[in-house]
């Protein structure tokens, strides 16, 4: 909520706690201390601008029915220097405020005042978080799943930056384990064909195009010269060609699309500084360890867990489990964050309570540890599922993607739903130009701003100074509801902050833009007084300025024309 929303609140609950006191004083209540209560914006405004279930919860404590406290409330209230006007009863004891018009102006003042800062917050008290998302293995392209782990991440990033928490972004580079392993043998098997057709690929080889190209590639550059060296001299050298080429394709398509990392994390770091084997020392020191068949395992089952999980294989080598309790080590301990988020796929949800039970055994609070599950996505063109690339025949990549769809809509649409919802992402819709397109819907709004701003600036009508306004002549319901939304943005940024979801951004970005096409249709702007003309100009300046902060946040683009 905006400043002045949340003084409103506050003042309300001061208002009804001081009744409490004047109402004991005068012996209308017996002694008591009223218990917590609500105060929130009814879902009818017929009902008053706020209401307060504070005399129901007070019946217990004061032992009169709530009605009757309703009454000894409302009689000992006083509104002076608030915003507020009145207090009514309702049903069986709510307690229903009204508003000032200062209010209104007051919110139109202060978001023009804040300007691109409307909307920011020290809600999150500069606590420190690393949001790691995507983290694709860099053996081969992103896909799908990794477009809307971006999106969202990103977002949901800039979502905790504004609510007041210091954010980092980060990619954690998966360069060692078994999936770099089948990479190294992919690149060999390619390689050594150029030379012998008759070579096989592997039973579980990467089959991808990527791997003929790196390997053609670098053929190109050492002809033969690896054919009769060692396997192992052959992939190490096969890999440190073509890793360091995925990685920059990866951060490249990613800053297309609009993403840009502070840390690319490698795991590699991690075995080659020994944080690896310092992580299965300190488990061992922790006492929840026991060696079995010649493997070390981990008792996840003294937190919770189902079974127990092995750490350290009977051949000496570490599953995959311990570099990436290494790596969260590194992230809440070494380097100090308070709080770590990772977003992953809907096929994670084991991982969870599994990573938790080891933070926890390393004595560190597990709660620091918070995970986003994301949904599967479906693609949708001419009303039917859709898989394959144009382009190449394949899967559809985020490249390919961002081919076919406006990076605009690519990022929103990814967060119309909340992070554990089946998304379904509509391919025509995407690229249409019309209002059934949430991201034109918005975009246009703003363009219509800039329009109706452009034309009455070229006939002499500039937007005025607030303080040269009767902003109180803005009493139309569609008036004041289009500034009760502008009220509720920073609200809403540290509801989407609190809940880990972009998604209550998108919605509120597509609610304001509705509001302002309701307003523009209802209360016209030129044929007007010129009073009530230069406060509705305002209104429009203001509104444009909050969607442009909406959009800014969401890395999406604010046209000034469409």
């Amino acid at each position: 909520m905006s400043k002045i929303v949340h003084l409103a609140e506050a003042q309300i609950k001061e208002i009804i706690q001081n009744a409490v006191g004047q109402a004991i004083q005068n012996g209308e209540l017996p002694d008591g201390e009223l218990p917590a209560f609500h105060v929130e914006i009814p879902a009818d405004r017929s009902h008053g601008d706020y209401a307060s279930n504070a005399a129901m919860a007070g019946a217990k404590v004061f032992r009169r029915a709530p009605v009757q406290i309703a009454q000894a409330l409302c009689r000992n209230m006083h509104f002076e220097n608030t915003y507020i006007t009145k207090c009514e009863i309702a049903g069986p004891g709510f307690l229903n405020f009204t508003l000032s018009d200062r209010y209104y102006s007051d919110i139109l003042r202060d978001a023009a005042m804040c300007g691109e800062n409307y909307g920011r917050s020290d809600f999150g008290k500069s606590q420190k978080i690393l949001v790691e998302f995507v983290s694709a293995n860099p053996t081969g392209p992103m896909h799908i799943g990794n477009a809307r782990g971006g999106a969202l991440g990103d977002c949901l990033a800039s979502v905790l930056d504004a609510a007041g928490y210091t954010v980092s972004r980060e990619f954690y580079v998966n360069d060692a384990g078994n999936q770099i392993e089948k990479f190294k043998t992919s690149l060999e098997a390619r390689y050594l064909q150029l030379f012998d057709p008759t070579v096989t690929m592997p039973e579980d080889a990467y089959l991808g195009e990527d791997i003929i190209e790196h390997a053609k590639a670098f053929a190109a550059i050492h002809k033969d010269a690896y054919v009769q060296k060692s396997s192992k001299e052959r992939q190490n050298a096969l890999c440190d060609f073509a890793l360091p080429k995925n990685i920059a394709k990866l951060q490249s398509d990613l800053a297309k699309y609009r993403i840009t990392y502070d840390t690319w994390f490698k795991e590699s770091e991690l075995h080659n500084s020994g944080a690896v084997k310092e992580i299965i020392q300190k488990l061992i020191d922790s006492g929840h360890t026991y060696t079995q068949d010649g493997a070390l395992w981990f008792k996840s089952t003294d937190f919770g867990e189902d079974k127990d999980r092995v750490l350290v294989r009977a051949n000496g080598i570490p599953t995959y489990f311990v570099p990436d309790i290494a790596y969260h080590y590194n992230k809440l301990v070494t380097r100090g964050f308070d709080i770590a988020i990772d977003v992953l796929g809907a096929d994670h949800h084991g991982y969870v309570p599994r990573m938790r039970a080891a933070l926890q055994a390393l004595g560190i609070d597990p709660q620091r540890l918070d995970v986003v599950i994301m949904q599967m996505v479906r693609l949708i063109k001419n009303g039917e599922t859709y898989k394959l690339s144009k382009r190449s025949g394949k899967a559809i990549t985020l490249e390919t993607l961002l081919d076919e769809v406006p990076i605009d809509a690519a990022r929103m649409f990814f967060n119309l739903r909340e992070p554990n919802s089946h998304l379904e992402f509509d391919l025509d819709l995407a690229v249409s130009e019309n209002a059934q397109n949430p991201v034109y819907y918005v975009q246009y709004a703003h363009a219509r701003i800039c329009s109706i701003i452009r034309k009455l600036e070229s006939e002499g009508i500039c937007v005025p100074e607030p303080e040269k306004l009767n902003l109180d002549a803005l009493q139309a319901p569609e008036e004041r509801e289009l500034i009760r939304h502008i009220g509720a943005y920073t609200g809403q940024i540290i509801t989407a902050a609190r809940d880990y979801n972009p998604a209550v951004i998108t919605r509120y970005a597509i609610d304001l833009a509705t509001l302002f096409h309701k307003f523009y249709n209802a209360c016209p702007v030129k044929s007007a007084s010129p009073d009530l003309r230069d406060a509705r100009l305002f209104l429009c300046n203001v509104t444009k300025s909050v969607i442009k902060n909406v959009l800014t946040l969401l890395k999406i683009t604010a046209p000034e024309s469409m």
